[in-house]
């Protein structure tokens, strides 16, 4: 176990590595209250020896760094323990040490310097619940085995026996969904945190993926898809233009209409890109097909493989006119920005040529039941501020800081712990967030 008691309270390992020691200063300040031990290291070699003589739960480690860099110590150690959290802490905006980080070290997240504190606090917190849920699915998947051989040792003849095992199992099987659910959802959540990477390179304005995000929730809701593919076009929607992160500011801000040339060609790479960077993730691995073909069209002019029609995966038809309802009305498409009704008139239009023609419709009624922010119409969701919301209470949305930093994710019960946090939470940056809430009686 990688866990110390001290006063029967479980503490969890975090070792800080930064060859400067004004940083590790820093970082000692910012975790100084939280339920950590803390261990420090000034290079990848000194934190490899640390991780020989301590059982460490996560490394937050500086991506420029003399002898190894950061990206190379983050591999390492998920070679010699792949349970270990990794986050990578740079000033940086240098994509080869992301990508070979998210593909050799499996890094938990991206974090640029300077950092905002209380992101960083909730990065860490996010990363070591996640890394528990992890632990505790595999120690319900052995408990399960053990007792699926205890049951089939046990006599035909003791049917009480068998009757009680049998409830003990459901019970222990139950535990598992839940454990391997909330594993699931922490996916989705880490993608939409990681998609902020994205929206730093964007002006406010021009921030999509969100929208598209609660775009398509909104229709998988509508049409009951599955919590499997809609999962899968949740994360897709969060980081589908990935692959312009490399791109410059002029690029990355222009309109596709007015691109023309080598600018053009490095436009209809991205959704390419944005697959590559992903499918050595498992879990994103079907999120990422559908990235690749989310610019296909119905007539086959897409790109990058010209597929068309019912060989366009069903959730990157979705993916486009969810895209392109959102960048439309931002003068990511066209020079000019449209307005909801001029989009809903330009997607008709195209149906059969960009579009799903049986797509079209339904997705169009979506829209019209939605607010202008892409907020669900739900008579069981309430808007509540603060101050009114009440433990047990459930998250019907995201809860995001005014900065894009996701607080809370969609489905977490609250507790009063948690409500005075936010109220206290607002008080200190003088905002006030309506919160989307589910309360107990209309979830059921």
């Amino acid at each position: 176990m990688s866990e110390v008691q001290i006063n029967s309270k479980p503490i969890q390992k975090v070792l800080l590595v930064d060859d400067e020691e004004a940083i590790l200063n820093s970082l000692r300040r910012v975790l100084r209250n939280e339920p950590y031990e803390l261990l420090f290291a000034r290079s990848g070699e000194a934190a490899l020896s640390s991780l020989q003589e301590h059982a460490i739960d996560l490394v937050v480690s500086d991506a420029r760094m003399p002898g190894m860099d950061g990206a190379t110590l983050l591999s390492e150690i998920n070679k010699r323990n792949p349970d270990c959290m990794t986050i990578l802490l740079t000033g940086y905006a240098d994509l080869p040490t992301i990508v070979k980080a998210i593909n050799e070290g499996k890094i938990y997240r991206y974090i640029s310097k300077p950092w905002d504190d209380d992101e960083l606090l909730i990065t860490l917190r996010q990363a070591l619940a996640m890394q528990h849920a992890e632990r505790e699915r595999r120690r319900l998947v052995v408990l399960t085995r053990r007792q699926n051989e205890t049951l089939r040792g046990l006599n035909e003849t003791l049917e009480s026996r068998v009757k009680d095992r049998t409830a003990e199992l459901q019970q222990t099987a139950d535990m598992l969904d839940l454990a391997y659910d909330e594993l699931q959802r922490s996916y989705v959540t880490s993608t939409e945190v990681f998609s902020m990477l994205i929206n730093q390179r964007l002006p406010r304005d021009k921030q999509t993926n969100q929208q598209v995000i609660s775009l398509v929730r909104a229709y998988c809701a509508d049409q009951h898809i599955d919590d499997h593919s809609s999962r899968n076009m949740a994360m897709a929607a969060a980081l589908y233009n990935i692959g312009k992160l490399s791109w410059g500011d002029d690029l990355i801000n222009a309109a596709t209409d007015r691109l023309y040339g080598g600018d053009r060609e490095t436009y209809r790479k991205y959704p390419s890109q944005s697959e590559s960077l992903l499918m050595a993730l498992e879990p994103l691995r079907d999120a990422a097909l559908l990235i690749r073909h989310h610019q296909e069209h119905w007539d086959g002019s897409g790109f990058p493989d010209h597929i068309k029609e019912q060989a366009i995966p069903f959730g990157a038809r979705l993916l486009k006119l969810c895209v392109d309802f959102v960048e439309l009305q931002g003068g990511l498409v066209l020079e000019r920005k449209m307005n909801r009704d001029e989009v809903i008139l330009y997607i008709r239009k195209h149906a059969g040529r960009l579009y799903d023609p049986q797509l079209v419709e339904v997705f169009i009624n979506v829209c019209a039941n939605l607010l202008t922010d892409i907020r669900i119409v739900d008579p069981n969701v309430k808007a509540l501020d603060t101050r009114h919301l009440e433990p047990g209470m459930i998250l019907a949305r995201n809860l995001n800081a005014d900065n894009g930093m996701l607080l809370l994710n969609e489905g977490k019960e609250l507790s009063r712990q948690l409500i005075d946090k936010l109220i206290a939470f607002e008080s200190i940056e003088a905002v006030r967030y309506t919160v989307f809430v589910i309360t107990p009686n209309d979830s059921e």
